[in-house]
């Protein structure tokens, strides 16, 4: 299975500069220092913004989970990077009721 909608996938910009990418988050510093060994740069936040929309388009859903928010997402797979290490990572996306696009929540190595 496919995320539903997937052409229409966001990634914002905050989720990005101020989550996935930044050193000083404390929940996302992990995952900023995992993304900047393998290639990717807060300077350069759109190349990992549409890494991620096409790893929500082109791998499987693994797990789909009913909130009171809406439904989430797991997706695995290859992610593409600059480096060419394409590690194996999960996305995570919600569409959220009365929506029917996809917003990222989060990604993590696998």
């Amino acid at each position: 299975m496919n995320l539903p909608n997937a052409d229409q996938a966001q990634v914002d910009r905050k989720k990005i500069t101020e989550y996935l990418l930044c050193t000083l988050h404390p929940d996302g510093s992990n995952k900023a220092a995992f993304f900047s060994q393998i290639g990717f740069t807060l300077e350069y936040w759109k190349i990992l913004a549409e890494s991620l929309r096409k790893h929500g388009a082109t791998c499987n859903v693994t797990k789909v989970v009913e909130s009171e928010y809406g439904t989430r997402y797991s997706v695995d797979g290859f992610l593409e990077t600059p480096d060419s290490r394409n590690p194996y990572v999960r996305t995570v996306w919600i569409i959220e009721k009365q929506s029917t696009t996809p917003r990222l929540i989060t990604a993590h190595p696998k």
